[in-house]
């Protein structure tokens, strides 16, 4: 018998520490919505609020717009995400139930298809054909979902964990710059809310570009470049706006 320490752990304990890869790429894929997410919220809310605070230097004015401005783009991410992630969802279960119903119609015909998936990845066609009978045996649905498909029928998008990630996500991105604007001194606000959101950016960007195994580097001169760009643009507006009404 073997005295290596995994050898020990019971089989079932040693399945349940392994995350199965589906759920690792479904983690990751909220994870970098939700970075995402709080991008759209930093640099929306940031160019509302230095293009009022360009026009005018009342803080409620500025907390007024801010505020809407967060609410209205968070309710925005969460019905876009949930319209978004339904269509999915309908279309996740619409494959599940076809391929039920091929099992259950055309049983022979899915266990050639099977054999055929596990020779295409390198299996001889004996044990193609004895692995395909008893990943059949065990569960026939599962094996074909994830095979054919790369579905999971225990973890299908959910429209309402989207939608709330996405809301979550944005409010926390955007109240960033509405706060870096409203402490400070009427006579650095613009400068301070600047400085703190290009951070801000420059955080996400090294963050998203580490989850998509993307360079780095380049990730935060695009967003810190977008934003700063988004920043000059929304204060000359602003400004522009407020020098003709006054």
């Amino acid at each position: 018998m073997s005295d290596a320490p995994w050898a020990r752990v019971p089989r079932s304990a040693r399945h349940r520490r392994e995350p199965h890869r589906g759920s690792v790429a479904a983690r990751l894929g909220w994870l970098r919505a939700g970075v995402m997410g709080a991008n759209d919220g930093i640099v929306s809310t940031a160019g509302l609020v230095v293009g009022v605070a360009a026009a005018t230097t009342s803080a409620s004015a500025i907390a007024t717009a801010g505020s809407a401005g967060l609410v209205a783009g968070a309710v925005s991410m969460a019905l876009g995400e949930y319209v978004s992630v339904s269509s999915q969802r309908d279309t996740e279960e619409a494959l599940v139930r076809q391929e039920a119903d091929e099992l259950a119609r055309l049983p022979e015909l899915e266990r050639r298809e099977l054999i055929g998936m596990l020779e295409a990845r390198g299996l001889s066609e004996a044990t193609s054909a004895r692995a395909a009978d008893e990943l059949t045996a065990h569960d026939a649905l599962a094996t074909h979902l994830e095979l054919e498909l790369g579905l999971d029928q225990d973890q299908l998008a959910d429209p309402w964990a989207a939608a709330g990630s996405s809301a979550l996500s944005f409010t926390v991105g955007a109240a960033l710059p509405l706060v870096a604007i409203l402490v400070p001194p009427a006579s650095v606000r613009i400068p301070v809310a600047v400085i703190a959101v290009l951070l801000a950016l420059a955080g996400t960007g090294v963050l998203s570009a580490r989850l998509g195994g993307a360079a780095v580097g380049r990730a935060v001169v695009r967003l810190v470049g977008g934003g700063a760009a988004a920043l000059a643009v929304t204060y000359a507006i602003g400004e522009a706006l407020g020098t003709a009404v006054g």
